[in-house]
């Protein structure tokens, strides 16, 4: 071991076990390198004394890290290249790692490549804070910013000849994505010499995090913006998109950190009216066409004045901007027969209507019961595509060791139990129509990356194929589950998610509707139920909290017909148990308050003197049947 590097482990180990005052003379470390060392020996139960050669993962491994950031590292490799040929001549090579601190793409002189190898700095090299200690790549993933760990900096003393300068790249939802570094295996001795790596590498983990958002968001309104005119089109420091509805659905790192000190709060899912002084209507006045100087916009609550460049969708989806300068549109028949005037779903479904015959994949959220699939035929219904195929996969439903070959189909002998004759999948079932994939949310990671390949490349592969069969069709996805939560928890594959969520269209649950008489009366009528509904039953319905929804709805309406019979009334007595155990009215003592077939039975069960038996041959009911009347209703005889 060499001197330098014995000063370095006793340095590290009195300023992590004392503090600062413990180093004396020696030169003392800036606060984020003291807080690292400081995690590495107490958080990360690392050994200074202990020199560990760097840990190259084997290639399966690596491909793993690389397959989860397969789009995203397409898109970084040109900023790569690109910052590469800046710092190719003065030694330096570069690294990506994913967000745990594995190199998954690299760039590096060829002539010294076994070096560069053993000194970590290669593809698959693990530079996690918890394994490496203090380096560029880890640190900045502990601290979530750009910086420079130069020399005697880094924990390890197997480090101390390098020099590595690292920034965060963040996704759009404003998690860490990656970490753009660059790194020499040797530098002048001043830490000060390392300016214009950071000022670089920061520059390009801009342009890489940009790049990225922008391939997330081609579908969607992407606002630019910036403090000069001259810049807000071609080099915009904040970038931010909207959804149908006018909602920021993702921003860069610098717009991130721009709002959320703005609002004090996380800026995902707000309006744009709250974040900025104008009105979503007037999005139009932001366009190219108009002059970048006259495209100035302040913040809604400090004032501030940014340059704004708007950016619609593409032509092809232009009806998907749900901007109020967007004339309203006719409500097809089918979409139009799902509401009786509710002007929560009505707003959803006049955006479906813009909708129909676009390419756009739509995702449907809501409550289990809510009417998804509903929606999802009505808008196959309204399209030219109604006379082809539509095809509803529930994800959940179908065990995980048959849905891949359910959806994607499978040759003849392709695996155990597999059709003689083969299987055509699901998805190659809906060609040229609509594939409705229900609960979503609930498919299995490695068919989502199956699924995401198909919608890319509109082409499938069934199991046991070796060519492509082309496959074209409209995607409706729908969930009760936040798949924002389940990308973020990494169970859904976000490039996945903004795959299927072109649009979003968000269905109330059935408390929440205006529209519930109008309901009664559709399903009554689409029953053929010859019974009418007595205004105390409508009554009692109409407060009933309805968990199931429109299901548990149809499933009350057809208990209600059963009881009524031919010619009869639904009344409270008619309907089930679990919608009337929900609100029970009070007991004998506030009789006045019983609805109408409760305060009959009550004058049957006086006039018999409590005698249920008499009231049950009376009513030409069981007597049991009485008993559960009583029950319901609170009705109990004044003696007990």
């Amino acid at each position: 071991m060499e001197l330098q590097q014995r000063e370095h482990i006793h340095a590290v180990m009195r300023l992590a076990g004392d503090g600062p005052a413990a180093l004396g003379t020696l030169e003392v470390p800036d606060p984020v390198i003291r807080e690292s060392w400081s995690r590495c020996v107490h958080e990360h139960g690392l050994d200074p004394t202990r020199m560990q050669e760097a840990v190259i993962l084997p290639s399966p491994l690596v491909r793993e890290h690389r397959d989860r950031l397969e789009e995203f590292l397409k898109i970084a490799r040109h900023g790569l290249e690109s910052l590469y040929q800046q710092v190719a001549g003065m030694g330096y090579c570069v690294l990506l790692t994913d967000a745990r601190g594995v190199t998954v793409d690299f760039i590096g002189d060829l002539q010294i490549d076994a070096t560069l190898r053993r000194a970590g700095l290669y593809l698959g090299s693990d530079w996690s804070e918890h394994h490496a200690g203090t380096c560029g790549v880890g640190t900045a993933i502990a601290t979530g910013q750009a910086l420079t760990v130069h020399q005697g900096d880094h924990f390890d003393a197997t480090h101390i000849p390098l020099t590595c300068t690292a920034a965060p790249v963040y996704d759009p939802l404003g998690r860490l994505n990656a970490i753009l570094d660059i790194s020499a295996l040797t530098s002048p001795q001043a830490k000060s010499s390392q300016h214009l790596a950071l000022q670089l590498v920061k520059v390009y983990a801009h342009r890489v995090e940009n790049a990225n958002f922008l391939r997330w968001f081609r579908q969607d309104w992407v606002l630019k913006l910036h403090p000069s005119p001259e810049f807000v089109e071609i080099s915009p420091d904040f970038l931010v998109a909207l959804d149908v509805a006018g909602r920021i659905v993702g921003h860069n790192r610098a717009a991130q950190l721009l709002l959320e000190a703005e609002t004090g709060s996380t800026v995902l899912g707000l309006a744009f009216e709250q974040l900025f002084d104008a009105r979503l209507a007037d999005l139009g006045r932001y366009l190219r066409a108009m002059p970048g100087e006259r495209r100035g916009i302040t913040l809604a609550r400090s004032g501030r004045l940014l340059f704004l460049h708007a950016v619609p969708p593409p032509a092809r989806a232009a009806a998907v901007a749900a901007v109020a300068s967007v004339p309203d549109v006719s409500v097809p028949a089918p979409l139009a027969a799902l509401s009786g005037g509710d002007p929560a779903l009505d707003r959803q479904i006049r955006r479906a209507a813009r909708l129909v015959d676009t390419p756009v994949s739509v995702l449907i959220t809501g409550e289990t019961g809510t009417g998804k699939e509903y929606l999802a035929k009505a808008l196959h219904q309204a399209s030219r595509r109604a006379a082809k195929p539509f095809v509803a996969v529930n994800c959940a439903a179908i065990p995980e060791t048959l849905i891949e070959s359910e959806l994607f189909g499978h040759l003849p002998g392709s695996f155990s139990g597999a059709a003689p004759r083969g299987k055509r999948g699901l998805i190659q079932e809906a060609d040229g129509g609509t594939l409705f994939l229900d609960e979503i949310g609930d498919m299995p990671l490695p068919l989502q990356a199956r699924l995401l390949r198909v919608l890319a490349e509109r082409e499938l592969l069934p199991i046991g194929a070796t060519r492509a069969i082309p496959v074209e069709v409209r995607v409706i996805a729908a969930t009760h589950a936040d798949l924002q939560q389940l990308v973020r928890d990494g169970r859904f594959r976000d490039d996945l998610y903004y795959r299927l969520a072109g649009a979003h269209l968000a269905l109330p649950p059935l408390r929440e509707r205006h529209d519930l008489p109008w309901l009664l009366h559709k399903l009554l009528r689409e029953h053929a139920c010859p019974a009418g509904l007595a205004p105390e039953a409508e009554q009692w319905l109409r407060q009933h909290r309805w968990p199931g929804n429109l299901r548990e709805l149809k499933n009350v309406v057809d208990y209600a017909c059963a009881m009524a019979g031919d010619g009869g009334t639904i009344g409270l007595a008619e309907l089930p148990d679990s919608v009337l155990a929900g609100h029970e009215p009070a007991a004998t003592a506030g009789a006045a308050a019983l609805p109408a077939q409760a305060q009959l039975l009550l004058q049957y069960l006086r006039a018999a003197g409590w005698n249920v038996s008499a009231v049950a041959h009376q009513l030409g009911v069981a007597r049991m049947t009485v008993y559960r009347r009583m029950k319901r209703w609170g009705i109990r005889e004044p003696s007990r």
